[in-house]
């Protein structure tokens, strides 16, 4: 036998949204990186929708960036139609959203990957992980091939044991008919690592010279453009957008539908993994929203080159004919053609409970996780984790601290701590109201809040931090000096506030107080402030939020002192919860499967009472006072 033997520093399973976000970052920070993939022309393929970002997923995105890595570059590359959603609401959830280009997506990065030195890309399927006494050594390849690696990260995604179901038909292969990954699985298995089986679902494809777009309502896209990248420049991406169009469902559909539901894998039992409760199938939407008369289908283009249409919102895995028959009654859909046929896929991952709070695996050193495989939904979650995966792969190769992110900080933190705390019984998706300081995460300040990180560790140049500190000593002066400006009852002041629907002056004001008025902001107020500086749009912006919700965001920021207090408070892993009296006895079980970090995350897992973290905290000060003597 004359196999293959390379050695690396980094080994990453997997070329999805985690995989690339993951070798990247290990790459970046220097380090001898391979990354595995089924097919080099699946590297960051968009199997299901054609968008990146969407509510609090848009905030990832825009964290990911902040910490250097690449999802927000490639969509402001490679994207049709870009829209901020929630525009009419509070800040806190602005969600920018875009449609990409899922060719042009791929193609862009694979382009990167193939050029940033340090890393290797290579199209293989990896069949085992090597594990001397606890710790990672590598991986072997089908082939035999085995790759020395000092960590190694798995992103999968759903590609382990994949099965593609519809009606009767199950295909054991990945998605889009690419091979599935059908060895590591037992691997996995024989280390210790426990696996579950989870599904997810994609809608059918359609021609779009079959569609009648008179029926539907157009959805056009921004008129002004936002970056994703806080490195973008917004002038060099405002082009002509392609619209999305919307229609419904109806009565018609939905009674197509019960009449199938024995047809349905879904409800006959062929379907044994868990789906995701917040993008349910349209079988299910309609048996648990039966009140409901109809429900959205947004059709989207999959990319300027091709006349592929995506149906979102009408995922599904029932048979042929009936996906047909029922995509028929939809307005504009009467005469549509299929070009894919919508599909379940289930496919095998773990729960992330066997993970720290650094996505390492609590048993095997070395070995770290992230994206789908860890039990989550979405591009935007599983790139999220794929950079933190990346960075602290790195840093244990170069035998430092990990980077971890906590929930007062980041919607990265508050992902990552709900999954490692959190018997998820489903695949996990970010959603705004998991995030308790939204008002202070907001998509707007990520740059603020992040970047700060990516550059200690080597993937945020010199140059970027540099810009934004300036950016940050703008936003301060510009605050102070709004609030010191007095605004008196002239007659120029007092048309301003008429035209904008607000009160007039009785007595001078400062700018800042007419800034917290709800129709008022610095935009607006620009003609009566004549000694207004020169600003760029992000810094104004930021000078508008912060002076209007002061009041609010300050009490937030007190609530994450306390906050913080709690995950200062670092439990020992050695700690053996058994010896603790008085803790109960579902206590002493969770934390001893958890093995929480610190007292907030011990205080966030479920069976865990308010009485067992008071005992857990007495106990911790006579362990410490016993171990300083």
């Amino acid at each position: 036998m004359h196999n293959i033997k390379e050695e690396y520093d980094v080994v990453v399973v997997g070329a999805g949204h985690a995989g690339c976000e993951a070798a990247l970052a290990s790459a970046r920070m220097g380090l001898n990186t391979i990354v595995f993939t089924v097919s080099v022309d699946s590297i960051a393929m968009m199997p299901c929708n054609p968008n990146i970002g969407g509510s609090s997923k848009g905030h990832l995105v825009r964290e990911i960036d902040a910490l250097g890595g690449e999802m927000g570059k490639n969509i402001d590359a490679t994207f049709i139609q870009s829209k901020m959603l929630n525009a009419s609401k509070g800040p806190a959830v602005h969600s920018l959203r875009a449609q990409a280009d899922k060719q042009d997506y791929t193609r862009h990065m694979r382009q990167v990957l193939e050029n940033t030195d340090n890393l290797t890309v290579r199209q293989g399927e990896v069949s085992e992980i090597m594990v001397n006494d606890g710790v990672i050594a590598g991986v072997k390849t089908v082939s035999g091939a085995e790759y020395f690696a000092k960590a190694v990260v798995l992103c999968t995604g759903v590609y382990l044991k994949a099965r593609c179901i519809y009606g009767d038909v199950s295909q054991y292969t990945g998605p889009n008919g690419l091979q599935a990954a059908n060895h590591l699985t037992q691997s996995l298995i024989d280390n210790g690592i426990e696996v579950r089986r989870f599904k997810t679902g994609t809608p059918a494809r359609v021609d779009k010279r079959s569609i009648d777009f008179s029926k539907m309502a157009e959805q056009f896209g921004d008129e002004r453009v936002v970056p994703f990248s806080f490195t973008t420049d917004p002038e060099s991406i405002q082009k002509e957008q392609v619209s999305c169009w919307l229609t419904y469902t109806n009565e018609e559909t939905h009674k197509i539908i019960r009449d199938n539901l024995d047809r349905s894998p879904l409800y006959s039992g062929n379907i044994h993994g868990v789906g995701p409760r917040y993008c349910p199938s349209i079988e299910d939407k309609v048996v648990r929203f039966a009140d409901k008369d109809r429900h959205q289908v947004f059709v989207e283009p999959e990319g300027l080159y091709t006349n592929e249409m995506y149906l979102g919102g009408m995922s599904s895995s029932l048979p042929e004919d009936v996906q047909y028959a029922m995509y028929r009654t939809v307005p504009g859909l009467e005469n549509v053609k299929i070009v894919r046929n919508a599909y379940a896929i289930e496919y095998d991952c773990i729960s992330a409970i066997q993970l720290k709070s650094s996505l390492e695996f609590k048993k095997i050193s070395g070995l770290f996780a992230g994206g789908q495989f860890n039990g989550s939904s979405g591009y935007e979650e599983a790139a999220a984790q794929g950079i933190i995966a990346g960075i602290n792969a790195a840093l244990y190769v170069k035998k430092e601290e990990p980077l971890i992110l906590d929930r007062s900080e980041s919607y990265i933190g508050v992902l990552i701590d709900d999954l490692v705390t959190k018997e998820t019984s489903e695949p996990y998706r970010m959603m705004t109201s998991r995030a308790e300081y939204r008002l202070v995460l907001r998509q707007d300040n990520a740059d603020i809040r992040l970047t700060k990180y990516g550059h200690k560790i080597g993937l945020i140049s010199d140059e970027r931090m540099n810009k934004l500190n300036e950016k940050i000593r703008l936003i301060d002066e510009e605050i102070e000096r709004v609030k010191t400006v007095n605004v008196g009852t002239s007659e120029e002041v007092q048309k301003v506030l008429v035209e904008n629907g607000s009160t007039e002056l009785t007595t001078g004001v400062t700018l800042a107080e007419l800034i917290r008025r709800p129709e008022l902001n610095y935009e607006v107020l620009a003609p009566i402030d004549k000694h207004r500086p020169e600003l760029p749009w992000d810094v104004q912006e930021q000078v508008n939020i912060n002076l209007k919700y002061e009041g609010y965001i300050s009490r937030q920021l007190r609530q994450v002192e306390h906050f913080k207090k709690l995950e200062g408070k670092m439990i020992p892993e050695e700690l053996d919860y058994f010896a603790i009296s008085g803790l109960r006895k579902e206590a002493m079980q969770k934390l001893d499967k958890f093995k929480p970090r610190s007292i907030g995350q011990a205080s966030r897992i479920s069976g865990v009472s308010p009485a067992d973290i008071s005992v857990l905290l007495v106990y911790l000060e006579s362990y410490r006072r016993n171990l300083a003597k």
